[in-house]
């Protein structure tokens, strides 16, 4: 099981997610130096990502994100704070691209 298990449901379609998910690599990349790699599918993308202490996927679909990580020893005792800030980052992407009516 994850220790960190995070899905969020959207509208986009799989093109506007894929270009989100792009968003989020270089962002997480650089912020939190996540090496990650980007396995492209028909129906959803894979992106995996680590670095010491952390592993994990985010799947990107046309309907959905989702997102699993395995904690280190270490990143584990800060596992909610890690999944709040997460889960954070992923609702600001999210609520960047919702239509205005749906930002009030």
């Amino acid at each position: 099981m994850p220790d960190v298990h995070i899905r969020r449901p959207h509208q986009l379609g799989l093109d506007r997610a894929r270009e989100l998910a792009r968003q989020w690599v270089r962002e997480a990349g650089r912020k939190y130096d996540l090496v990650c790699t980007v396995d492209p599918g028909a129906a959803a993308d894979t992106v995996v990502f680590k670095r010491a202490g952390v592993s994990g996927q985010l799947v990107v679909s046309a309907s959905h994100l989702e997102l699993t990580a395995r904690l280190g020893m270490l990143l584990g005792a800060f596992q909610k704070s890690i999944e709040a800030e997460i889960g954070k980052n992923l609702d600001a992407l999210l609520a960047r691209e919702a239509p205005p009516a749906a930002r009030q």
